[in-house]
């Protein structure tokens, strides 16, 4: 290391360009990295659909679920396996861990579908498997709404679409609330019946009249001819000219018989923006892409666009990622600035302006140049890795500290200049390389986190590595170079005498006396702290709770609605929680049937997006004012949630009951259920389990059709003409992107129930009706069976009340649940499950970080006995974590601070080494051991206090949740951006509080301690 440090000095010309390339690189760096929120966390979800038309859900789950289930669970990497069977089609969803690689597990999948294809019906469609990357959230959602009609709005929609699809950086827009275009082909049924029309003759002659037909060319010597047959439709007039009837030389048309009409398909579900009709485009960027880049390309297409657009037409951004973005990453780069100014303050206090400003050249030195990197290997800049920044602001200036402290002291005792720095280096290079080397120890194992939450803070340990590495060279390179080039001599200060000096060294002096009684009484303390801790702690957390930019309320209501019932339900809690001051925009949604992560009775959907938080009340209180708005609504359930931040979804309560039969899985359940409702602390409970209900049977009796010459298939068709309507065949118009259904329809009036009956069907007897064969009989309804891994499976969600933790819910729940019955098993998933791995994870992580620090402090000092004192501090220090979290009311974060705690080891142990190098070096230089800690603690105290004063300055912002912009200048208190971290600052800030107050009165002490054992050892032993 010697040799290094005197070549760069040696070539200083070239060591200084080094740097500032490095400087340019990183500041170059920063303004082309991907800016993003949350870090970009890849799970891959493949979904494998598989369609038989017409099964029931039993038949779906014997037929489809189960062969395929028992192909698939062979693969590696699956974290969960979910399989759904509904009518005439069923589902099975791959959940991978985070960080799998999804390419292969997509091959995989692909091999095993494939493999599995030949144990369906032959009558099945060919299974589809898509891979869903929830990563890829929609980054913009752009409202439509006016009083415009449904054509115009989704003409509107759909050309924005072409156009935002456009731009490079975007992967997709999708329309919420689009309909599927249908030319629908209204015909009476008594027009059918006079002319004794059949289904399956009419569908095979549209078939057959629609066709690509490639005739090739003519080639005659004379000339080569291309031959077309045009054959398939383009427009409504071609199907008017399609025959549906011959009968000898007499054909009768669609023309003839029906009216034809461009329609869409029945709704099943409605949108609106603050009350009006809307449709919404959810703009998806692509991986990588800049967020507020491409949002801002979105938006100046859009503003363009607008002159061409109706003047009633309202445009509104219902929810802008970017604008978040945007705030979260300027709130933490001023905290990130102030920081930085914090340092040099006190560097600049503590050792002069010129000492200050090389010091702190350093610090934007190692934050570029770990930009640089982290863009170079292709990462983004989100929250995880700014505070990161903000974390290690204060670690990096320690080694240069040190250095700068013995390069002065060098200067002042008559040093040359470049003697005077490159002596300090060589001389510090090892103990700082030391205490570096234990923080990264400690930051690598946080690597291998598994998980979703794994993948989402591996980049505070990936940040904090290569930042640390890069102050390493900063200190023992970079700033000796700078340090001989800008020369000059400053004179020492006289903090040798200065009064807290001579108040420390008699402290000092007493407690090195009596260094048993100093351990004891340290120890006293910790166990004070302990106690006070254990009685007046704030709670555990799994993930820091943060105040949202938006929230929700899912309608939840039983019984067999109509999608405009629905929507009239909606309507009405809509009007109840409109025209709030604190809300920019209220999006309803009204549907047939929930996504995944609702419950089976949700009907709709209100999501609100708040004004910026420093205008309004928090959260909280205006859910609470929702909910005393709406409670009088009779008839439904409201659940009311709040954007949830990092990595959590869902509800944090979540149980799996699994089972083989299904009477006692149902009845386990509803014992469950109401044991959580008798325990209280449960809110909003829900379960997956198909919902009461009636759904009509039309049995055929086969035989007796049989006799008229027709069949089931006959009769699905006659049904089909009042219900969704008889699919006969596709066509491709310019104006749509896909191929539109030509479906035969009955007219509305048509369309009930008691029409089935008077249905008649064309057979070799002439027109009959179906009730001489098909009986009309009510049944109940399964809407789905889900399994999972496997297993029948119906999962319970819960909420919790405010003020109650999962951890205190789920043991209540544990000690007074039910007996299972035999074949019932029961799995506490959700936060519990997460909150279970990372405490496991993070335990693991912390004791192969002790080990790796043994093996380092072993090396350096060459004394089991000295390691185990330094390590003695990570223990004794946890007492300050506790107390940093109790003086500034923090719960205790599983994630955070369990990584406080890691983080906080690496980092105590810094001036650990510093102090007791120093001692090993005055003993060797031939000081008793009582004198050399007295003169160590002496000459350490203001390293020691800088380098921790320093850190714990850096991170002050955050612990005290304030957000300082120094450039405008402006002052802010509670930022969403600093909510996010303040469980972890302050766990680290007052750690090392405590551990430094630890450094400089209890490790001299045991030192001393440590001396007079071996003394004693030796006595009673003989041995010298």
């Amino acid at each position: 290391m010697r040799a290094l440090i005197f070549a760069a000095m040696d070539r200083s010309r070239t060591t200084l360009l080094t740097l500032l390339f490095l400087i340019l690189g990183g500041i170059a760096a920063f303004q082309t990295i991907p800016k993003e929120a949350n870090p970009d966390v890849t799970i891959p979800v493949i979904y494998i659909s598989m369609t038989l038309e017409g099964i029931s859900p039993e038949d779906a789950e014997r037929l489809l679920v189960r062969p395929m289930e028992q192909e698939l669970r062979s693969l590696e990497g699956i974290k969960e396996m979910r399989g759904t069977a509904s009518e005439g089609h069923a589902s099975v969803v791959l959940e991978f861990d985070a960080g799998f690689d999804s390419d292969k597990a997509l091959q995989d999948v692909r091999e095993k579908v494939d493999t599995a294809r030949s144990k369906l019906p032959d009558e099945a469609d060919e299974p589809s498997v898509n891979e869903i990357n929830v990563s890829l959230f929609p980054v913009l959602s752009v409202g439509l709404s006016g009083p415009l009609s449904e054509r115009e709005l989704i003409t509107i929609a759909r050309n924005l679409q072409d156009a935002i699809e456009a731009i490079p950086e975007v992967l997709e827009a999708e329309i919420g609330g689009d309909r599927e275009d249908l030319l629908e082909v209204v015909v009476d049924p008594q027009v059918l019946e006079s002319y004794g029309i059949d289904f399956d003759q009419l569908a095979s002659l549209v078939t057959r009249n629609n066709q690509l037909v490639a005739a090739g060319s003519l080639d005659t010597g004379n000339g080569r001819m291309a031959l077309k047959v045009p054959g398939v439709i383009e427009t409504v007039e071609d199907v008017m000219s399609l025959p549906v009837k011959v009968d000898g030389d007499t054909v009768v048309t669609f023309g003839d018989v029906a009216m034809l009409q461009r329609t869409f398909k029945d709704p099943t579900g409605f949108a609106r923006i603050n009350g009006e009709p809307a449709l919404v485009l959810e703009i998806s960027k692509r991986t990588g892409a800049n967020i507020i880049e491409t949002v801002g390309q979105v938006r100046t297409l859009i503003d363009q666009a607008k002159s061409r657009l109706p003047d009633t037409l309202e445009v509104r951004y219902i929810m802008d990622q970017s604008e978040e973005v945007r705030d979260i990453l300027s709130d933490l780069l001023n905290n990130v600035l102030t920081a930085i100014v914090l340092v040099i303050i006190v560097v600049i206090a503590a050792m002069g302006p010129r000492s200050a400003l090389l010091v702190g050249l350093t610090i934007p030195g190692a934050f570029l140049t770990g930009i640089l990197v982290i863009w170079g290997m292709g990462l983004t800049l989100n929250i995880v890795v700014l505070f990161s920044l903000i974390l290690v602001a204060g670690m990096l200036v320690d080694g240069a500290i040190v250095v700068s402290e013995l390069a002065d002291r060098n200067l002042s005792e008559g040093q040359a200049v470049q003697s005077a720095w490159a002596e300090a280096a060589s001389r510090m290079a090892w103990p700082i390389i030391a205490s570096t080397a234990t923080t990264l120890a400690v930051f690598v194992p946080l690597l291998f986190w598994p998980g979703v939450v794994g993948e989402f803070m591996k980049f505070l340990p990936l940040t904090v590595i290569i930042c640390l590495t890069a102050s390493l060279a900063m200190a023992l390179v970079f700033l000796p170079v700078l340090g001989s080039v800008s020369g000059g001599k400053r004179a020492r200060q006289g903090h040798a005498n200065g009064r807290l000096m001579q108040q420390y060294r008699q402290l000092l002096s007493v407690l090195l006396r009596f260094p048993g009684f100093t351990l004891l009484g340290v120890l006293g303390i910790i166990v004070v702290i302990y106690a006070a801790y254990g009685k007046f702690n704030y709670g555990v957390e799994f993930f820091p709770s943060v105040e949202p930019d938006s929230a929700q309320v899912q309608i939840r209501a039983r019984g067999d609605l109509s999608v405009w019932e629905r929507d009239a339900i909606v309507r009405q809690v809509e009007d109840r929680l409109r025209d709030m001051p604190e809300v920019n925009a209220l999006y309803a949604r009204s549907m047939i049937s929930p996504g995944n992560q609702m419950a089976p009775d949700v009907i709709g959907v209100l999501q609100f997006q708040f004004t910026d938080w420093y205008t309004r009340r928090p959260a909280s209180a205006i859910l609470e004012d929702f909910r005393s708005r709406t409670a009088d609504i009779p008839g439904i359930e409201l659940e009311f949630r709040k954007q949830e931040g990092g990595p959590a979804e869902g509800k944090p309560i979540e149980l799996q009951v699994s089972s083989r039969d299904n009477g006692r899985l149902n009845g386990f359940v509803d014992a469950i259920e109401g044991q959580m409702r008798t325990l209280g602390g449960f809110t909003d409970i829900e379960d997956d389990r198909s919902l009461p209900g009636i759904e009509w049977r039309l049995q055929v009796d086969r035989e007796a059709a049989a006799r008229f010459g027709t069949d089931v298939l006959s009769v699905g068709s006659a049904v089909r003409l009042v219900t969704n309507g008889l699919v006969l065949a596709t066509y491709r118009p310019e104006d749509v992107r896909d191929e539109v259904d030509i479906a035969v329809r009955v007219p509305n009036n048509w369309r009930e129930l008691d029409h089935l009956q008077r249905q008649t069907i064309n057979t070799g007897r002439g027109q009959v009706s179906l009730s001489q064969f098909v009986n009309l009989e009510p049944g109940d309804k399964t809407n789905s069976i889900v399994r999972v891994d496997g297993q029948r499976t119906v999962t319970i969600k819960s909420d919790m009340a405010p003020g109650r933790r999962v951890d205190e819910l789920l043991k209540k729940l544990q000690a007074e649940m039910p007996e299972p019955p035999d074949g019932v098993s029961v799995k506490f998933a959700g936060e519990n499950e997460d909150q279970q791995q990372a405490s496991n994870f993070l335990i693991s992580a912390f004791l192969v970080a002790v080990m790796m620090m043994l093996l380092i402090l072993v090396t350096q000092f060459n004394s089991l006995y000295q390691t185990f004192l330094i390590l003695s501090a990570i223990v004794l220090s946890t007492a300050g974590v506790l107390l940093g979290l109790l003086l500034n009311g923090q719960s205790f974060g599983i994630v955070m601070v369990g990584m406080g705690i890691i983080a906080l080891a690496g980092i105590v142990v810094n001036n650990n080494i510093i102090l007791i190098d120093t001692y090993n070096q005055m003993r060797r230089d031939g000081l008793a051991a009582y004198e050399a800690a007295l003169e160590t603690g002496c000459l350490r105290m203001r390293p020691v206090l800088l380098t921790a004063v320093t850190t714990i300055l850096g991170l002050t912002p955050m612990v005290l949740g304030i957000n300082v912009d120094l450039l405008t200048p402006s002052l802010g208190l509670g930022a969403p951006s600093t909510q996010w971290w303040t469980q972890l600052s302050s766990a680290i800030a007052g750690g090392l509080a405590f551990a430094t107050i630890l450094t400089l009165l209890l490790t001299p002490a045991l030192l001393v301690l440590g001396d007079k054992t071996s003394q004693g050892v030796r006595r009673l032993t003989g041995l010298r």
